[in-house]
């Protein structure tokens, strides 16, 4: 019984300890079956709290379990053991410690039962990850994580000054419900937002994930986010904010993602459009909602991961991930092909496909809630995942032009890898009750009755149409060599810009005050020169003997006088 009170984070963190001390073979043995051990581990753990102890006077909670925790407990074992396998060619000691660490933080997050323990690991989160961007060892890529590693630390910072208040206000650090009704809600939510990559704080996710390893973003894509969803699922379900944050999530990265050229930042992009259904669901705040937030953050880990390992696989083995670089990949990367098409299927909403089963609940309960402008803006956004995920990827890496560049699938490994996820995305897709087993509530939900299958199926033809004609009538946005700014035109360019006049202004008066302070010093020292010349000439001047004498007498007689009267 003693090996359910042990949180699942520990066997990771140990695992990277080992890591760091082994090499080869043993290494990568250890670090596959630590997954599946936990996994087996954390299927036997009933729910409630297992572990619980006083620390300076405050009672805190690291390990805490129930459906909610669990759900994402399963689903960050399962990313971390496809993403393990996917980077079994890595020889990078600071890589695979650092994701070790990174999934074990991931994990202690979500099985936090008190805003300490909350904040510990999301500040691990940020630490952990940044390592995954460094190691591409480009200065693009210590760029993007130095932003990365201030806008985390940032929100973590914001999630304990909004943890002391709320022990201010409620004398408790339990994470529970918190709402927006005092200053402590509103901090710990936007802490919350900016790990979600809600609008206007979301620059860091395109900025760094299409930067880090091959390797790496496979695990960024499975765990930073989720643990947002998770922390939004617990603390904010039900709260109206979130249904137009999610409805603005949804659409605006369409835009970006299909002039977008690096098919890894169309992915980033197309992530924080995945996120915005769940974001929607946990605004909505039903069980239906809710369990469709939850369940689409489970299968956006697998297909979102296929994705990029899919991509992955072409930037390792060509050297390119621009869409204008690539294409005709089919004819030597076969595997890969038919793997990042399951993928695009999934995403994209197929039926009999895992994205299906998840994205048509929170679909269903915004209509059910009279979301009605909501639920259009949602169609409108599946449609433009279709377009920018769907299609886009495969078709501008895998078909469109002939690149000319021959070379052949990736290793074994990474090809298992991405056959397990796949076959997970068909799998759930075929069979939703095993995944809808696991969700937090019973709702009955029936994602096969007619109105849904077909409505999602004229929505993916008539956007196919679409896609099609646009292309066909050169329409659709080429792919460039280009760099598209969004939101983060702020830093990269009106912020620079802003602080260049700034400091021209400053240099300028600094410039002008300098030369006032010389121009002061060479005139009081032509001052000073004058009159030493004075004095000098005064001092060098002759005098006759007689004259000295006399003037040593009067002084001596004065001293004499003196000396007597007094």
């Amino acid at each position: 019984m003693w090996m359910l009170e042990i949180p699942p984070f520990v066997p990771f963190f140990i695992s990277a300890l080992i890591a760091l001390a082994t090499r080869g073979f043993l290494r990568a043995v250890i670090m596959t079956i630590i997954p599946v051990i936990s996994m087996l581990q954390l299927w036997t753990v009933p729910e409630g709290i297992h572990l619980q102890f006083t620390f300076l006077s405050f009672e805190l909670i690291p390990y805490r379990v129930d459906k909610l925790s669990l759900m994402f407990g399963y689903i960050f074992h399962i990313a971390a053991f496809i993403a393990i396998i996917y980077s079994l060619h890595v020889r990078d000691t600071s890589q695979q410690v650092a994701a070790m660490m990174y999934a074990g933080s991931g994990l202690g997050a979500v099985f936090a039962g008190d805003l300490i323990t909350l904040f510990v690991f999301w500040e691990l989160l940020a630490f952990t990850s940044v390592f995954l961007i460094l190691a591409r060892r480009t200065r693009r890529a210590y760029a993007a994580a130095m932003r990365y590693l201030i806008i985390q630390v940032l929100s973590g910072v914001l999630l304990l000054i909004g943890a002391v208040f709320y022990f201010a206000d409620n004398a408790t650090l339990e994470f529970a419900y918190l709402g927006l009704d005092g200053i402590a809600g509103w901090l710990i939510f936007i802490a919350f937002g900016i790990k979600c990559a809600f609008p206007l704080a979301h620059n860091w996710l395109t900025d760094a994930y299409p930067e880090a390893t091959v390797t790496g973003t496979v695990f960024l894509s499975a765990f930073t986010t989720k643990v947002a969803v998770y922390a939004l699922a617990r603390g904010y379900p039900g709260t109206e904010l979130l249904v137009y944050i999610g409805a603005v999530m949804t659409c605006f990265p369409i835009f970006f993602a299909v002039i977008e050229n690096d098919l890894r930042r169309v992915l980033a992009y197309s992530l924080i459009n995945q996120l915005g259904f769940m974001v929607v669901g946990i605004g909505i705040g039903t069980a239906l909602a809710i369990n469709g937030a939850v369940s689409h953050a489970f299968n956006d880990v697998i297909f979102k991961g296929l994705l990029f390992m899919s991509m992955g696989a072409v930037l390792h083995k060509t050297g390119r991930i621009n869409g204008s670089d690539l294409g005709g990949l089919y004819k030597s990367m076969p595997k890969t092909t038919v793997l990042c098409m399951v993928g695009a299927a999934s995403i994209s909403a197929f039926p009999l496909f895992n994205g299906f089963v998840s994205k048509s609940m929170v679909m269903s309960a915004a209509l059910e809630n009279g979301y009605d402008w909501i639920w259009l803006i949602l169609l409108f956004a599946s449609a433009g995942v279709f377009h920018h995920a769907g299609i886009k990827i495969p078709y501008f890496a895998f078909f469109a032009h002939d690149s000319g560049i021959r070379t052949s699938d990736p290793s074994n490994n990474m090809i298992l890898a991405m056959l397990i996820a796949a076959g997970l995305c068909i799998a759930i897709g075929i069979y939703p009750a095993a995944l809808y087993s696991l969700l937090p509530y019973e709702t009955g939900y029936n994602p096969y009755d007619a109105t849904h299958v077909l409505a999602q199926t004229q929505l993916l033809f008539f956007s196919a149409l679409a896609f099609v004609w646009l292309n066909l009538r050169g329409l659709y946005p080429p792919e460039r060599p280009s760099t598209n700014l969004d939101f983060d035109w702020v830093y990269r360019r009106l912020f620079p810009t802003i602080l260049r006049s700034i400091f021209a202004t400053i240099w300028k008066m600094d410039k002008k005050l300098r030369q006032r302070v010389i121009n002061e010093i060479e005139s009081n020292f032509v001052f000073m020169s004058k009159k030493y010349s004075l004095l000098t000439d005064l001092l060098s001047r002759g005098y006759p003997l007689g004259s000295m004498v006399l003037w040593l007498v009067i002084v001596l007689t004065c001293y004499v006088f003196l000396s007597v009267i007094y």
